[in-house]
């Protein structure tokens, strides 16, 4: 029994039982062992669903990126959107355990590379990242719940004598407006984003000629960026 094959138990038994339907006695059962074979593997269930989070990012940098900026971005988001709604309840999974595994991580190196190469700062390029797969998380996690249970604005608790711009609105966070919602929301995040803050060819750890740049003033001045 290998550590892979725990892996793909576990997601084979998300898939069928939901997210609370995984537990360790489960995995062994599917795979027709005894409960400690399991735990050999993954010490506990938190353990395992670290390890089955870090499976999903798996395949996201297998086929070729584009190169150009911000095509590259776009299509990493994507790929990651559409690994956390290949399984039932993934997105949920994700939320509830911190993966510091090899596959997330080389998914997270990818996107701030990608940042880091279109000429954004360090804290610029993380905090991108991370704004981008929380959306990504967030609604990933909304559409998957949409697909168990009832929209959760129905129009008969949304009366238009009460809520007249809410009702106006709508139409357009229904079920069927998922993905559309979410090259909005990436389109805006990527509008956002400052002009180049450094030429795209020097280190991201190099100091300008004129000083400190942005980050290493926040570091000097704290928290507050007060000094």
């Amino acid at each position: 029994m290998t550590r892979d094959e725990i892996v793909a138990a576990t997601l084979a038994v998300l898939d069928e039982h939901g997210l609370d339907g995984v537990t360790m006695r489960a995995v062994a059962a599917r795979l027709g062992v005894q409960h400690n074979t399991v735990r050999w593997h993954a010490s506990s269930k938190g353990r395992l669903l670290e390890l089955a989070s870090d499976e999903l990012l798996a395949h996201c940098l297998d086929a070729p990126l584009p190169e150009a900026f911000p095509d590259r971005l776009k299509e990493l988001s994507r790929r990651c959107r559409a690994a956390l709604l290949s399984h039932r309840d993934a997105a949920k999974m994700v939320a509830g355990v911190f993966a510091a595994e090899p596959h997330t991580l080389r998914y997270a190196d990818t996107v701030i590379a990608t940042l880091l190469a279109a000429g954004h700062l360090p804290r610029t390029a993380a905090w991108t990242h991370w704004s981008i797969f929380y959306l990504t998380l967030g609604l990933a996690q909304e559409q998957q719940a949409a697909q168990e249970t009832a929209p959760a604005l129905p129009p008969d608790q949304v009366p238009a004598s009460t809520y007249p711009a809410l009702t106006a609105a709508l139409p357009y966070v229904g079920p069927d407006n998922f993905d559309q919602r979410f090259e909005f929301a990436l389109d805006l995040i990527i509008a956002g984003l400052p002009r180049t803050e450094r030429p795209a060819s020097q280190s991201p750890t190099s100091t300008p000629a004129g000083g400190p740049d942005e980050d290493s003033r926040d570091a000097q001045s704290g928290p507050g960026g007060t000094g």
